[in-house]
Formats: structure tokens, C-alpha cells, sequence
């Protein structure tokens, strides 16, 4: 009886570990994905109804508020530090991380 617990305990040891490593490897497999997206280009047309540029501090918008970029909003899903990454406007592309749209809205 003693060896038949101590194979239970062990599976579900095992599954444990299974169960927790998912995460861990999904998080790394998006952030590798996001650096094989391709860049959002300015001539992009859901760029340009935007108002998108890839580095903020070339915007002459009357709605750009100092301090605003890609990296500071809350569609932005780039990995912190990185020059770019997934923005919820863009799917399957990529935006910089200096960059700045109208669709700008600071994270919480």
C-alpha cells in the first residue's frame, strides 16, 4: 500500500510541475513571437488614418500630450525594455515602442 501512494504522490508531483511550467513556457513562446512580427510602416493605411509615426518626438498633433508613447499605452503588449512590440490596433504587426497614435491611451 505504501508503494501505491508514494506513486500517486509522485504523479501528481510530476503533473504539478507540468501544470506550472505551461505558463512559463507560453509566456516565453509569445515574447518570441512578438519579435518575429513585422513593423508597422507609416504607409500602413490603419497607420496613416492614425496619425502613427514610429518615433514620438516627430509628432505635430494637437491630441499629443509630452511623455506619450507605444510603450506607455494600454494596447501596447510589448515585454518592458523591448524597442518594440504587439499593439491590439495592429494584429500580427508590431509597433515601436517610441512610437505614438491617436489611439493612444496611457496605461492604468
Amino acid at each position: 500500500m505504501t508503494d501505491h501512494n508514494t506513486l500517486s504522490r509522485r504523479r501528481f508531483l510530476s503533473l504539478a510541475a507540468t501544470v506550472a511550467a505551461v505558463p512559463v513556457v507560453a509566456l516565453h513562446s509569445r515574447n518570441a513571437a512578438a519579435a518575429d512580427l513585422p513593423l508597422v510602416v507609416a504607409t500602413d493605411p490603419t497607420a496613416k488614418s492614425l496619425g502613427y509615426v514610429a518615433d514620438a518626438a516627430t509628432v505635430k498633433s494637437p491630441t499629443f500630450k509630452a511623455g506619450s508613447a507605444c510603450a506607455k499605452c494600454a494596447l501596447y503588449s510589448g515585454a518592458a525594455g523591448a524597442a518594440s512590440g504587439p499593439c491590439g490596433i495592429f494584429p500580427g504587426k508590431a509597433v515601436a515602442a517610441k512610437g505614438w497614435c491617436t489611439a493612444y491611451a496611457p496605461k492604468a
